[in-house]
C-alpha cells in the first residue's frame, strides 16, 4: 500500500484523457520495477504519489500529467522527443528539466548538477521536484517503520547522503520559490526522516 494517498490522481485520470493517457504511458514505461527505497513497492506507485500530492495542491492537468510521467526517460527507454511528439511541449520540457544526467557518475555531482538545472526553470517544475522528494522521503519513512535499517540495501549510496541531498534540495526550493506550499511538508519529511537516521546510529543507544 502506497504510504501517500494516491486517489486524487485515479479520479483525475477519470476525467481528464490527457492525465489517463500520461498514467497508462508511465504505467508501461515502468511495468516490472521496484522502487527502490520501498520496501517493495511497484515502480509505478512513485509517479502516482507525486502526481496526487499535485493534484491535491490545485496543480494543472498538464503538471499532473508530467508529474505522471517525470521518471520515463531516466528509467525506460523513452526519450524526451517520444513525449514531445505523444503529449507536447511543455510536458515533454519539464520531464527533461525533472530528469538527472546520467553521463554524471558521481551521485553528489549529478544530484547538484540537476538541482541547479532545476533553479533556472520555472514554478511548475519546481512543484513536481518538491513532490518527488517528499515522496521519496515519505515512502523511505514508512519502509524503515516496517521493515527496519535494511531497506537501506535497496540504494546506491548510503541514506546520510540521500538526505543530505534531500537537505540541499528543501534549501533550494525554499530560496527560490518561498511559497511552494509543499515546503511545509517537505521540512517536517526532512525532520523525520532525520530521527529515523538518529535512532538507527550506534550512538544513539550510548
Amino acid at each position: 500500500m502506497s504510504p501517500i494517498d494516491t486517489a486524487p490522481i485515479d479520479a483525475a485520470a477519470a476525467r481528464s484523457e490527457l492525465i489517463a493517457r500520461a498514467l497508462a504511458k508511465a504505467t508501461e514505461a515502468h511495468a516490472g520495477q521496484i522502487r527502490n527505497g520501498s520496501g517493495g513497492l511497484p515502480y509505478i506507485e512513485h509517479p502516482r504519489m507525486v502526481a496526487a500530492t499535485l493534484a491535491i495542491a490545485g496543480y494543472s492537468d498538464a503538471i499532473l500529467a508530467a508529474a505522471l510521467l517525470h521518471d520515463v526517460v531516466e528509467d525506460s527507454d523513452t526519450t524526451v522527443e517520444e513525449l514531445r511528439a505523444e503529449f507536447g511541449d511543455e510536458i515533454a520540457d519539464l520531464v527533461a528539466a525533472l530528469s538527472d544526467d546520467e553521463s554524471i557518475e558521481s551521485y553528489r555531482d549529478r544530484k547538484d548538477e540537476h538541482r541547479r538545472r532545476v533553479a533556472d526553470v520555472d514554478g511548475d517544475a519546481l512543484a513536481i521536484y518538491a513532490a518527488d522528494k517528499l515522496a521519496n522521503m515519505t515512502t523511505l519513512h514508512a519502509a524503515i517503520e516496517s521493515e527496519g535499517m535494511r531497506v537501506a540495501g535497496e540504494y546506491k549510496v548510503p541514506l546520510t547522503l540521500k538526505l543530505e541531498v534531500w537537505e540541499a534540495d528543501a534549501e533550494m526550493l525554499a530560496a527560490t520559490e518561498p511559497d511552494l506550499p509543499l515546503l511545509g511538508p517537505l521540512g517536517e519529511a526532512i525532520n523525520r526522516l532525520g530521527a529515523d537516521l538518529r535512532a538507527a546510529s550506534p550512538r544513539s543507544g550510548s
